[in-house]
């Protein structure tokens, strides 16, 4: 995990739920399994467990870029999954991510969004000027995110 994760997430945890909505399109160009991907994220949420962390679904997209597929972001269904099935006030509801995707997804769903320059964030800025996609706020790392999204948000 990139370094300030779980001091992120135990900042937010008391105010948010968590989720993971991942496209994984190596499992579409048959570089890895489903069940590679399915392993890999059992590892991280019991590691995050560890620490009192609940990510309470993971969701995932396998298909290659070229399927037409309704899950891969930055299309919304993962989003409208979460929220029929947890009962999620999307508009009140964060993304974060590394990739234009993931804020572009947020930003159609109506959720509030930070984008990261760690992981892939760097490599991808230009790409939200490009596109137009507008984050609410772009962060050096995810712990920064956290204290920005906890002062900007409804007690």
């Amino acid at each position: 995990m990139l370094p300030g994760v779980i001091g992120a997430l135990k900042l937010l945890k008391n105010n948010f739920k968590f989720f993971i909505v991942t496209n994984q399109s190596g499992v579409g160009r048959g570089y890895y399994t489903l069940d590679d991907v399915h392993k890999f994220n059992e590892k991280m949420v019991k590691e995050l467990e560890k620490h009192d962390i609940a990510i309470k679904r993971v969701y995932i997209c396998p298909h290659h870029p070229d399927e037409i597929c309704e899950c891969r972001k930055p299309g919304t269904k993962y989003l409208k999954d979460a929220k029929k099935e947890f009962n999620l006030d999307l508009k009140n509801s964060w993304v974060i991510g590394d990739h234009p995707h993931d804020v572009e997804m947020g930003k159609n769903a109506g959720c509030k969004t930070v984008y990261l320059l760690t992981g892939h964030g760097e490599k991808h800025k230009k790409e939200l000027d490009g596109k137009g996609i507008k984050p609410d706020f772009i962060s050096k790392n995810i712990y920064e995110a956290a204290k920005f999204i906890i002062k900007n948000s409804p007690e």
